[in-house]
């Protein structure tokens, strides 16, 4: 998994200031560099690096101060994700800077290039380690300070390091404002929702650490003894909540602005609540925010939210008391979709005061009698909720950004209740709250609740945010009420719908009780929904020439939808290409925010069946900006991208015939192979008989480990996995992006055999490579790019043998000025140095002088000629010449044609 904010980073510490008292930090000799640091021809700042050493660890550090000389400046400690480190946050910091802050940002232990092991925000660690930092803060001349040794400082960051900034907080009372994002309250809460071991989350964050070992011993001890008993005892408990904000609930009195995701299966809803009402019970000011997106995916909002950190640093760092903050409480919401984009349009609604999770509770009759249902042996199959660890990835992680989710409950497993269609719409707001009475052939019994969005054409029901809450029941066997707080979300449910409380003996995130067992349930209150009465969704005014002028408006809106109509209408497809995989003509894309600077420019090219076509260039050619035109990701500027005939737009039909592999893979570890293709391809909605299941795994030819968990493959067995999930439905156009990243060369030559024979039966394949020569031995044909213009295309075997292209031997090395002077004798497009010699590209004319008799009529004699012409032309320019001929290798003849530039 990935905890980042686009692949979310996190968890920041902050020391006890008693601890950081007879610290010192101490820059390592040699270690700190300068920079001055500019983008986007914005002014620049000045960044040094260090490594700082702390107790024993070695914490990489970078320092960002404003461009103007002007000063002191208020300070702000940036913290990463988990997983991450401070390069993940360079930008956000270098945005600071500019805006007047001092900014420090670092690696945490056990990240980047900082040493150490990962303690979760031990206090006596990575929480001393922020104090330090601030120590070092109060010493520097652009810092402004409160009184010697105390700086102005405010810490922000987001998961991981969302928590560090609560625990500063805590801490270290010269913390004077945090930002935090989607964290944690209580990591004990988080990782261990009433007693039930969130395993599949637990396991991601141990992995994505880098393994138990990088982790201190008693934490990685506790996670194997949980992981191994699938119930967390007491001693985790402890070890967790010690590490939490909420050991220090009534320490933190400084204003804060907590930013929580409602896309989080991780950190939900539920975590901010906790933290705010602590925060607000200590007397400081607190706003919240909830975001569109989470550790689940959706939108991050990164741009709106880093602008409201800088709006709440302007106001308690420098004391800009008419700064607008925004209101106290915020939730984005869906505004539908942009139909030109196909991206979720996000509102705004808001409230004067945080409303909590249970304001304006409306009690909803549920209907449904007693009934009993199954916990299978060993929790398997499980039920399906969200999918953890997919927020940051391809693959179904895309589906939360188009607002589809997966959910599935095995008959059985579960006992469902329902209410009487609505009569008008409901807005949930919060957490829903229900009390069951449940009895179970086991002392021990957990379930899970949620609450799904039933419409009234019996189509798929929609469990909002994709979140579960688990509860556990001990002493069930004799019976006994249970209330259950349900999943906070904001969620709309419209007229005519129903609300379906489910409650299910398993989830795939989390452990189930291994021993059958039979539970029975029965309702024993209303469902309460939360309605937050005074959140409302402001509406933008409309501008007053519609009031003044309805005849012009109403023109002017007429003649702005025919030319829309017309503009946006799709292009009818072409019966000539009908049976084209791909046409590209005259493709441009420029770069945003530039008239004139284009990533693709003017291209043109044609993929027939039955093609393996690999897709060459150096970084920066535009190979990447292709593929996402190709399928329909983005609109290009001019040009058009045309599949089996049909032009290409976000969501066109045809792209039903195209997989692509181009972003990664997302598994899920404990299932087998053949189940995390069967759940892909149920998340799609189309038919499993159209999934040709069986057939793209033959070709994959993983054998007998389709059974087996995910979690044993090796490297090149995901990767095959992977080229078998875009295989699914047999797509007559496949798209590969570095397929064979990460593989060793059997893995290599195997990848390549499941390519040959793909394109074997009539379809074609795309693969963006950089392994030239894998690409030599796998594909036929060849399109080769460089700054965003085709260079070449054409059969491998013509662009290797072709181009006139020369390996010059040389005794002995040759300064630049002597090769810059072959590259200009007459005739030769270009040297370029490789291993043992030149690389010479003859142009299309004769060398000067020679005259060789070529007439055009033998291009064999021609280049022989030519050949020999360049032989007297080194001879005299006294180049040490050893040899000289032809070239054979595609490597030679990519970096001639490229000039290269690779």
């Amino acid at each position: 998994m990935d905890l980042r904010p686009s692949r979310l980073r996190g968890l920041l510490r902050t020391p006890r200031r008693a601890l950081a008292a007879g610290a010192a930090v101490v820059v390592l000799a040699g270690a700190g560099t300068w920079t001055a640091v500019a983008s986007d021809e914005k002014p620049a700042v000045r960044q040094t690096d260090r490594l700082m050493s702390m107790d024993g660890v070695k914490i990489d550090t970078s320092y960002f101060t404003p461009p103007s000389t002007g000063g002191p400046h208020p300070a702000v400690l940036l913290a990463h994700g988990f997983g991450g480190s401070k390069q993940d946050v360079r930008q956000q910091a270098q945005d600071l800077a500019r805006d007047g802050y001092a900014v420090l940002t670092w690696s945490a232990r056990g990240f980047g290039r900082s040493t150490g092991k990962i303690g979760l925000n031990d206090p006596k660690g990575e929480v001393a380690d922020v104090s330090r930092l601030i120590d070092w803060l109060a010493k520097q001349p652009q810092v402004q300070l409160d009184k010697p040794g105390d700086p102005r400082v405010g810490v922000a960051g987001a998961s991981y390091g969302g928590a560090i900034s609560l625990l500063a907080a805590g801490y270290d009372h010269r913390v004077d404002a945090i930002a935090p994002a989607i964290t944690y309250w209580n990591l004990a809460d988080a990782l261990f929702p009433d007693g039930v071991f969130k395993k599949l989350w637990a396991g991601i964050f141990v992995n994505s650490g880098g393994g138990c070992a990088k982790f201190e011993p008693r934490l990685c001890r506790m996670y194997e003894r949980v992981a191994e008993s699938g119930k967390p005892d007491a001693q985790a408990r402890e070890l967790l909540e010690a590490r939490s904000p909420s050991a220090v609930a009534g320490r933190i009195k400084v204003p804060t602005l907590l930013v929580q995701g409602q896309t989080d299966s991780l950190f939900p809803l539920g975590q901010a609540d906790a933290a705010a009402k602590a925060v607000r019970a200590g007397g400081a000011p607190v706003d919240v925010d909830w975001i569109a997106g989470g550790h689940d995916g959706g939108d991050l909002e990164s741009s709106r939210v880093q602008a409201r950190v800088r709006t709440w640093f302007d106001r308690y760092l420098k004391n800009d008391k008419g700064t607008d903050t925004g209101p106290a409480f915020r939730i984005s919401r869906s505004g539908g979709v942009d139909s030109t984009s196909g991206a979720a349009v996000l509102r705004g609604a808001s409230a004067d005061a945080y409303p909590g999770l249970e304001s304006g509770q409306r009690p909803l009759r549920l209907r449904g009698t007693e009934q009993s249902f199954a916990n299978p042996a060993g929790g398997s199959p499980p039920g399906v909720s969200a999918l953890p660890g997919l927020g940051g990835s391809g693959g179904l992680a895309q589906l939360s950004s188009l607002g589809v989710g997966v959910s599935l409950d095995f008959p059985g497993q579960y006992a469902q209740f329902e209410s009487a269609p609505l009569t008008g719409g409901l807005r949930i707001t919060g957490s829903p709250t229900v009390t069951v009475h449940v009895k179970s052939t086991s002392d021990d019994a957990v379930l899970f609740g949620k609450v799904y969005d039933v419409s009234p054409g019996g189509g798929t029901p929609q469990l909002p945010a994709q979140l579960v809450t688990p509860v556990r029941v001990e002493g069930a066997k004799a019976g006994k009420d249970v209330p259950i707080t349900l999943p906070a979300v904001d969620h709309q449910v419209e007229q005519g719908h129903r609300l379906r409380l489910v409650l299910a003996s398993t989830d795939l995130g989390y452990a189930s009780p291994v021993n059958p067992a039979t539970y029975t349930v029965s309702l024993k209150s209303d469902l309460k929904v939360p309605t937050a009465p005074g959140v409302s969704t402001a509406a933008a005014p409309l501008p007053s020439w519609v009031w003044w002028l309805p005849m012009a408006g109403a023109v002017i809106a007429l003649a702005l939808l025919l030319a829309g109509r017309r503009r946006t209408t799709a292009a009818p497809p072409d019966p000539a290409l009908a049976e084209v995989p791909l046409q590209i003509t005259d493709l441009s894309k420029r770069y945003a925010r530039s008239a004139d600077r284009y990533a693709v420019r003017d291209l043109s090219f044609r993929v027939e069946k039955g093609q393996v076509l690999g897709l060459l260039g150096p970084n920066g050619a535009g190979k990447t900006t292709t593929l996402r035109m190709l399928m329909g990701l983005i609109k290009p500027d001019a040009g058009e991208v045309r599949v089996f005939g049909h032009a290409i737009r976000p969501g066109a039909p045809v792209l039903s015939r195209v997989g692509a592999f181009v972003e990664g893979s997302g598994f899920l570890p404990h299932l087998s192979g053949r189940e995390n293709l069967e759940l892909y391809w149920r998340a799609t909605g189309r038919p499993p008989e159209d999934a040709h299941l069986d057939e793209a795994l033959e070709i994959a030819g993983l054998g007998d480990a389709l059974a087996r968990a995910v979690r044993t493959y090796s490297q090149g067995m995901r990767q095959r996995l992977a080229i078998a999930q875009a295989m699914l439905g047999l797509p007559d156009l496949l798209i590969l992006d570095e397929p064979t990243n990460g593989l060793d060369p059997p893995q290599i030559r195997e990848m390549r055999e499941v390519l040959i024979r793909y394109a074997a039966a009539g379809r074609t394949v795309i693969v963006s490579s950089h392994l030239l020569a894998e690409v030599e031995q796998s594909c036929t044909h060849l399109v080769v790019m460089d700054r965003g213009r085709l260079v070449q295309a054409g059969p491998v075997s013509e662009i290797i043998g072709s181009g006139d292209t020369l390996l010059v031997g040389l005794a002995t090395d040759i300064p630049d000025p002597l090769v810059e002077k072959v590259a200009a004798l007459p005739g030769v497009e270009s040297a370029t140095r490789t291993d043992g010699g030149l690389l010479v590209r003859l142009a299309g004319a004769p060398l000067g002088g020679a005259g060789n008799g070529a007439t055009g009529h033998d291009a064999t004699a021609d280049r022989n000629g030519r050949t020999a012409d360049l032989l007297v032309e080194l001879v005299r320019l006294e180049v040490p010449v050893t040899a000289l001929g032809p070239h054979r290798r595609l490597e030679d003849a990519f970096l001639t044609l490229i000039g290269g530039s690779a």
